[in-house]
């Protein structure tokens, strides 16, 4: 839903040590592969994504599997002797991808880094890109989840979202993955153009009847610089959108798929460790065009992006700054509101001794921060879980916002 606003809070004064961080274990590590084409981009997203066919975006399979293992052999020393517990490969749409490109990338990887022997594989795939041979074939390569961007099995909202599939070739696609994979989920969108309540329920409930063990329900968002923010669609009101939210979650709930962080709901056993582990403050390595890393250090945490165009991505990461446009330390004040800004979209939050181990940091350093969210009614009285009330899951950014870093008026 849209972002709702509560009464205007006073950040409180904060005290952090000394500019030196001190983590004593390292938390889990993940792998990030970004694969940034699509075959059209839609008009709601805001993703790195280039439409396949663009002048000068350039797609050449074996040119950016070059690239992203250079990406890889030159981000080693990042994560020299650590295991990798799980892999995430996004866009885009990481299905364009041919059977054999697929084995060649996960082959690449598994030659330079170490793996779990029960690691999670994910790829996400659009429903207009499957094939059975193809998904066949990914599955004796090592993918052990698919993630479905279907977010819709009406013909006119798929119409208005811009996408490319049909709805008939969206449960094509999902009987495909139930084949291959145990681990499927479908990402379900509502609040869309035109919807009404009941179509936003018949929409989830065609995705509940597949019996998946995992859905992401999202609300469309009208981000910035996309071409919806730009030509806005009449979308439901806020009154609307709440109904709809209401109604969904009791029918995921009633389907058995509990909510594990906002927008996303699993069978037990089947939530996504890379999605936990992210948002619990994890590391993960990226590589790819435009992809994200968080990479922590005994005395520091860092942060990297990379080129985020195809091709000057496939260009740089060959030179002197490894496809790299930001490597920076993650500033002692910022640790807090970094780790809330994830934690707290879990249901059941973090232990307070998570957010120790992962920033370094003491309760005391945000004693005052926890005591105004409690003092609101947006943070558990328990301390020793960080975890957002029903209100302040409601008013998630509220509640974050409070960990910010004070900055000093001059």
């Amino acid at each position: 839903m849209s972002k709702r606003t509560i009464i205007p809070i006073q950040l409180a004064e904060k005290s952090y040590p000394s500019q030196q961080t001190h983590l004593e274990s390292l938390p889990p590590l993940s792998l990030y592969i970004h694969f940034p084409w699509c075959e059209k981009k839609c008009p709601y997203c805001d993703f790195n994504s280039h439409a396949i066919n663009d002048q000068g975006t350039g797609f050449d399979e074996q040119s950016y599997l070059d690239a992203l293992c250079h990406d890889l052999e030159q981000s080693l020393p990042l994560i020299w002797g650590r295991r990798v517990h799980s892999i995430f490969i996004g866009g885009g749409t990481p299905s364009l991808l041919s059977p054999e490109g697929l084995d060649r990338l996960l082959a690449d990887v598994r030659a330079r880094i170490g793996m779990d022997s029960d690691i999670e594989i994910t790829l996400e795939a659009n429903p207009g890109s499957v094939e059975a041979t193809k998904f066949a074939a990914y599955a004796k390569s090592g993918i052990t989840r698919i993630s479905l961007g279907i977010q819709s099995f009406n013909p006119r909202h798929l119409k208005d979202l811009g996408r490319v599939h049909s709805a008939a070739e969206a449960v094509a696609a999902i009987g495909v993955a139930k084949q291959f994979f145990k681990r499927v989920n479908l990402d379900v969108m509502y609040g869309l153009p035109h919807q009404s309540l009941d179509e936003a329920i018949a929409d989830l409930q065609t995705a509940l009847s597949f019996d998946t063990d995992h859905v992401s329900l999202y609300h469309l968002t009208l981000e910035p610089n996309t071409l919806f923010a730009k030509f806005p669609p009449p979308i439901p009101d806020e009154d609307l959108s709440a109904q709809m939210q209401e109604s969904l979650l009791q029918l995921l709930e009633n389907a058995g798929l509990h909510r594990y962080e906002i927008s996303a709901y699993a069978k037990p056993q089947s939530e996504c460790f890379h999605n936990i582990n992210y948002w619990s403050f994890g590391d993960y390595l990226g590589i790819g065009a435009g992809a994200h890393g968080k990479i922590s250090f005994p005395d520091k945490i860092i942060r990297t992006v990379k080129e985020r165009h195809p091709q000057t991505y496939m260009q740089s990461v060959f030179g002197n700054r490894h496809g790299l446009i930001e490597e920076r330390v993650v500033a002692q004040d910022e640790l807090a509101f970094e780790f809330m800004l994830g934690a707290l979209r879990l249901k059941n939050g973090a232990p307070m001794s998570m957010f120790e181990q992962r920033t370094g940091l003491q309760q005391m350093n945000i004693q005052s921060d926890l005591d105004l969210a409690v003092e609101k009614g947006l943070l558990e009285k328990d301390l020793m879980n960080l975890k957002a009330t029903p209100l302040g899951f409601l008013f998630l950014s509220d509640l974050q916002e409070l960990f910010l870093p004070v900055v000093s008026e001059l």
